[in-house]
């Protein structure tokens, strides 16, 4: 292969494939004979006319220019690198060294777990309790819900000797402020005479004061109060009467008038239902 390399106005070209000697005699290559004589075929083209010593008219043509002066190259050997910047120098099977990576201390690396761990906990933390908090605030009772829950009675509206009739979660309620001859014609009933047996004790937290659900236990209907032959209710739907402790007396209902859960002020001025 010939190359030409231009500097200025010269050319310097690389070394021919071939060359003649200083006689025009035969051309010469390295490593390559040339005298050798092809064998004699039966037409005639290798008889040895045909290596009159001329070298091909392309092995002495130096390209597009006509040498003037030549320079030859020197072939160069140099060391192939299987890399194009730099020889490998570390062995490709060796282990890979982290050292420089690791931490000088192990004290760091065991405050900065530490840290991680406590705000993730935080965090965490934080998070179960906003869930919480959602949770517990979307299955309370909402505020027209416990209004409802709980209804508030002033007692002193109510005067000795009466009753009252409230509404609370839908059905109705009697509060009997009872006088004290009341009180005590509740308590003189015996027990045996009762189908329901119920002290009146069991159903005040005080004793001038009766508070029951007004609904029948027979079959549902709403007693009228101060009625019947007990001088407490009377249920006009199949003649239930009941007294003046709200206890069936007489009729077809079987159990006593219903005492919800109240209770008083610390002052004894409001009653709370439920």
């Amino acid at each position: 292969m010939s190359a030409a390399f231009r500097s200025s106005t010269r050319f310097i070209n690389a070394l021919p494939t071939a060359s003649l000697t200083s006689r025009g005699a035969a051309p010469f290559s390295k490593g390559v004979s040339v005298n050798l004589i092809a064998q004699h075929d039966s037409h005639g083209e290798y008889d040895p006319m045909h290596r009159a010593g001329k070298a091909a008219s392309f092995a002495l043509k130096f390209g597009r220019s006509t040498v003037r002066s030549g320079i030859n190259a020197a072939p160069s050997v140099g060391r192939r690198m299987i890399h194009t910047s730099v020889a490998a120098e570390r062995d490709p099977v060796a282990s890979p060294d982290f050292s420089k990576y690791r931490a000088s201390s192990s004290s760091t690396n065991r405050n900065l777990s530490y840290f991680m761990i406590g705000s993730m906990g935080t965090l965490t933390a934080a998070a179960a309790k906003s869930t919480v908090v959602d949770l517990v605030t979307t299955l309370s009772a909402s505020a027209d819900v416990l209004a409802l829950a709980k209804l508030e009675v002033a007692t002193s509206s109510i005067p000795e000797g009466k009753n009252v009739v409230v509404s609370w979660r839908g059905k109705p309620v009697f509060i009997r402020h009872r006088t004290a001859e009341e009180v005590e014609e509740a308590n003189a009933v015996d027990m045996k005479t009762l189908r329901d047996p119920q002290a009146d004790s069991e159903r005040v937290q005080k004793p001038d004061w009766l508070v029951m659900i007004g609904v029948c236990t027979h079959l549902g209907c709403v007693p009228i109060g101060e009625a019947g032959d007990f001088g407490g209710w009377f249920c006009p739907c199949h003649g239930s009467h009941y007294d003046i402790s709200g206890r069936i007396r007489k009729g077809p209902a079987p159990l006593n008038l219903e005492v919800p859960s109240y209770s008083f002020s610390d002052d004894n001025e409001t009653l709370t239902i439920g």
